[in-house]
């Protein structure tokens, strides 16, 4: 008898954490109309199924301009803005910067820096739309190949809460740290992910849940060299890893 009374207690668990009345409350509360704008419908017959689809991959929304994906051990929600969604100076100048495609990519296009001695990029993204109470972190994400103008040449990246918080600071993109040049010696540089692409933190904060946009840049104008081989993924903002 004990033996059954264990056996039906265990099914009654099993059950429970099988049940759509569990796994919805751990999807947002506004998963439906994020999950709309997907152009590829997601059908899943469980809110199980469905966190566990929206915390292994991104989906692509506002028509192809971000991506949404879920952190799968907290359903905090992440954010990419998409290269196409980024302010890039003179980024539609065919002399300076190419829209191209990359099967690596989430995104149907990223942008190419074909030659430029002005390198500036920003983006904008409201608080919003982010999970609130929670210590977010923003990521540029990109790629260099045959890349020139950047083992010598510091990279200011910003991000800044407006009317709060806000951070600066100074690194190398390029991740070879062969005989590093003395401007960029000890900088902070990128590390490569498990899509492809590399990324570095851009820096830090902590969304309220209140009405903000959280600015970021990529700023390198002082040096004068002209610069190319970067290509850009996106601006990716996701909850700040715990140390």
């Amino acid at each position: 008898m004990e033996f059954q009374g264990f056996s039906v207690v265990s099914k009654i668990f099993r059950s429970a954490a099988e049940s759509d009345a569990v796994w919805k409350r751990f999807l947002p509360s506004d998963y439906h109309s994020i999950i709309s704008q997907s152009p590829s419908p997601l059908n899943y017959p469980s809110k199980k199924e469905l966190y566990l689809a929206l915390s292994d991959r991104p989906i692509i929304i506002d028509q192809g301009k971000k991506s949404f994906q879920l952190e799968k051990k907290s359903g905090k929600k992440c954010y990419m803005l998409a290269a196409r969604a980024l302010s890039i100076i003179w980024g539609d100048t065919e002399q300076y910067w190419n829209w191209t495609t990359d099967t690596n990519s989430r995104f149907p296009e990223v942008a190419e820096l074909r030659d430029v001695c002005w390198l500036e990029i920003r983006g904008v993204l409201n608080t919003l739309v982010l999970s609130p109470n929670t210590q977010y972190a923003a990521y540029l994400v990109f790629k260099m190949i045959d890349a020139r103008g950047f083992h010598n040449r510091p990279v200011e990246l910003s991000v800044n809460v407006f009317g709060g918080h806000g951070s600066t600071k100074i690194v190398c993109l390029d991740p070879n740290e062969e005989l590093p040049h003395r401007r960029v010696e000890g900088l902070q540089r990128p590390n490569a992910r498990s899509d492809g692409w590399l990324e570095i933190e851009m820096g830090e904060f902590f969304n309220t849940g209140l009405d903000d946009e959280v600015q970021m840049s990529v700023v390198e104008t002082k040096g004068g060299n002209w610069k190319s081989g970067l290509f850009i993924e996106g601006i990716e903002v996701k909850p700040k890893e715990e140390n």
